[in-house]
């Protein structure tokens, strides 16, 4: 005659096995929740990198950001488009990341500086999206990373409006660092439409095909 998997409640065996089959249960909780966590120790998996369909125009706040800072806008054809990412690297990534969005502030252009669109470095500790991933790139680039691989995002977002990122190139596919979170998502797991992105070789930007929304301005 089969046994029942479960005894009486009122035998010390039985209540023994439940609270060992309990201890079991949470144990498996917290490792797949440590699974899920980002903790920058293990590369993420290999996607297809985002696909380019075209040349766009970048966006005035771009080009006037430019024009206050050349540098940070030249494109030096002898660094790689991707890099070659290492546990290292993902490491540093994700620590800048989480660094920068818990540094800065969040304050829109308006509030900040009483016009709709700034992109600047965010030195008195406030900014908004633009201004967070400027920092990173900028942070990035001196721990050694090509610039030519951080490539500043518009894309439109989960509300339907006009926001930026950051777009990692690598060898696993592109990646985006974000203000609106700290892990780091692979560029179609973010749930944004993406429209278009500072180009690889020169100050014409890339279309990556999203439509714009009909209330997203064309500097947004």
């Amino acid at each position: 005659m089969r046994q029942p998997l479960f005894g009486s409640l009122n035998t010390r065996p039985s209540l023994r096995n439940m609270l060992r089959l309990a201890g079991l249960a949470m144990a498996l909780t917290v490792i797949g929740t440590g699974v899920q966590a980002q903790t920058g120790s293990i590369l993420p998996g290999a996607t297809q990198p985002v696909a380019q369909v075209g040349v766009a125009k970048p966006i005035m706040g771009w080009i006037r950001f430019c024009e206050q800072n050349p540098a940070e806008c030249a494109v030096d054809p002898s660094e790689p488009t991707t890099i070659n990412l290492t546990s290292k690297d993902w490491q540093m990534l994700v620590r800048i990341n989480q660094q920068v969005n818990t540094d800065i502030k969040a304050k829109t252009d308006k509030d900040h500086w009483g016009v709709d669109d700034v992109w600047d470095f965010a030195e008195d500790g406030y900014g908004d999206c633009e201004d967070y991933q400027l920092v990173k790139r900028k942070r990035l680039v001196e721990a050694g990373f090509p610039r030519r691989a951080l490539r500043m995002t518009v894309v439109i977002d989960e509300e339907g409006a006009g926001h930026a990122v950051m777009m990692v190139r690598t060898t696993r596919g592109d990646f985006i660092l974000d203000n609106k979170r700290n892990a780091i998502l692979p560029w179609h797991k973010t749930g944004y439409v993406y429209i278009k992105r500072e180009g690889d070789a020169g100050s014409i930007w890339a279309s990556l095909g999203g439509r714009t929304s009909p209330t997203m301005t064309a500097n947004q």
